[in-house]
């Protein structure tokens, strides 16, 4: 199947950005890559780097991996973005305004979010994100989601609510991708 040149997606730890991503790349017969495994694969443990380093360091890194995917000829057709990744200052990296310009301008980038709802989906990402292996804090979670918002809504992008069946996630990005086309 036909599908678009790139997408790209955005939103918050537990959107659903690498299940979708992954059902969309299967569903165009492309390749999909989850950023926060590809980080991982350059770095080693993103939560030991961070404490390591710290979060400017792993955003910077994080800003160069992306531009260095990019520069290769062969790359991914859908890419699920690290969680934070539209929320570094815009100093952490001298190609970063750049990248987030291009993010925000390029037709076939999503935000996806639990709810557009702030309060629903601050429970429903402190529910997921709790649900998870990484042993986090209900209340830290809480505090990045509401801290993270507003600046995913502010993307100036189609925003995507994945408190639903992932399928209908799906075809909903499909049948804006198709709108597009024509």
């Amino acid at each position: 199947m036909t599908g678009p040149k790139d997408i790209r997606l955005l939103g918050p730890g537990g959107a659903g950005k690498s299940t979708i991503g992954a059902l969309l790349a299967a569903r165009f017969e492309v390749a999909f890559l989850d950023f926060d495994r590809h980080l991982a694969g350059r770095v080693g443990d993103i939560g030991e780097y961070m404490d390591w380093h710290g979060y400017d360091t792993y955003a910077r890194a994080n800003v160069e991996a992306y531009c260095s995917l990019f520069r290769e000829e062969i790359r991914p057709r859908v890419v699920a973005l690290s969680s934070g990744f539209m929320t570094y200052a815009p100093d952490i990296h001298p190609e970063y305004s750049r990248v987030r310009r291009e993010l925000e301008r390029h037709p076939n980038t999503f935000v996806l979010l639990p709810s557009l709802d702030l309060d629903a989906c601050v429970a429903e990402t402190v529910r997921r994100q709790i649900a998870r292996p990484f042993g986090r804090s209900a209340d830290r979670e809480e505090a990045v989601i509401r801290t993270r918002f507003d600046i995913y809504m502010a993307v100036p992008v189609r925003k995507i609510e994945t408190m639903r069946p992932v399928a209908e996630a799906v075809a909903e990005i499909v049948a804006t991708l198709s709108l597009q086309k024509e």
